[in-house]
């Protein structure tokens, strides 16, 4: 018997996303989606790419806790969680995607590779965010070796920036450019500190393709290194983990960009001193970012395969 998910927050493209991955899902199947702008269409007529007559509805958070599903996922802006979560049942399992329980002690932060065994007991998960995602991958290894603030400059496609229009997904703005935003006290770059319990330095860029990121850290470390050694560290930190590829050139978004793979290499240490390190971490904003790291938390919550719904 197959377990039920329900999504509130289908017009995104991170909902979008992750309906397409429910859909072929060998163990789960959808149970209801909710959004306000496209209630009363079906699934098919919004996303024509989705094989589903399904209706969408509107759920207020009034009516959320007297809807079944074995997993619900909010996929809403930030700020808006909050109202649902307040009236839903202690029983029921969420998965937030936005930003509103990353800093909350009382939910487990969805991060698998850090928290796997926390989720699975858990029934408050929140999602992380996709920057975050790239940073934290990037610079786990690297926690116990640190000397100072590491700088992480990201880049990513602008389907991060939603589908409300602003000058992040602006076409025009962003063709043949690269848009700097946010550049001090980025929710990321608090939640990146919060999460490693060590200070980060974030500056984001976007860009005017439409999905990956990709993410360069620059950091000063306690001891010197070579780069074999540097790529030692990253090897035997993620050797048991399916989703990370660590490799020696330097990963580009393409390599990426429509899998559920984060990418992290192109290790470089500065000779001068053998302390002064650079390495690269690439990964698709929508699915490893978002959607399909949601799905690794809904299959752990559920007590199934983390990666049922991702091997190709």
């Amino acid at each position: 018997m197959k377990s039920s998910v329900a999504l509130v927050g289908g017009r995104g493209y991170v909902g979008e996303a992750l309906l397409q991955l429910l859909l072929q899902h060998p163990s789960l199947e959808l149970a209801w989606v909710s959004s306000r702008s496209l209630a009363g269409r079906s699934v098919r007529s919004v996303y024509p790419d989705l094989p589903l007559d399904l209706t969408i509805e509107s759920v207020s958070p009034a009516e959320i806790a007297h809807r079944e599903a074995d997993v619900i996922v909010l996929a809403m802006p930030n700020g808006i969680a909050s109202t649902y979560v307040h009236d839903m049942r202690s029983t029921q399992k969420v998965i937030d995607i936005s930003a509103d329980y990353r800093f909350d002690d009382s939910w487990v932060y969805g991060l698998p590779e850090h928290h796997r065994d926390d989720i699975r007991q858990s029934d408050r998960i929140s999602n992380p965010g996709c920057y975050a995602t790239t940073v934290q991958l990037a610079l786990a290894p690297l926690l116990n070796h640190l000397d100072g603030v590491p700088s992480a400059f990201g880049v990513s496609g602008y389907s991060g920036a939603g589908r409300t229009p602003s000058a992040r997904n602006d076409p025009e703005r962003l063709a043949g450019n690269l848009l700097p935003y946010s550049l001090s006290g980025h929710v990321h770059e608090l939640e990146i500190s919060h999460q490693l319990g060590h200070a980060v330095r974030f500056l984001p860029h976007v860009a005017e393709f439409f999905r990956g990121i990709s993410v360069t850290i620059s950091a000063t470390l306690s001891e010197a290194v070579d780069e074999e050694l540097l790529h030692s560290l990253f090897q035997n930190f993620y050797a048991d983990e399916f989703l990370i590829d660590v490799t020696a050139e330097i990963p580009e978004i393409h390599n990426v960009a429509g899998t559920p793979r984060a990418s992290i290499g192109g290790f470089s240490v500065d000779k001068r001193d053998g302390r002064r390190i650079s390495l690269v971490a690439c990964l698709d904003n929508l699915l490893k970012g978002a959607a399909s790291q949601a799905l690794q938390n809904i299959n752990l919550t559920l007590g199934i395969d983390e990666y049922a719904g991702l091997r190709s």
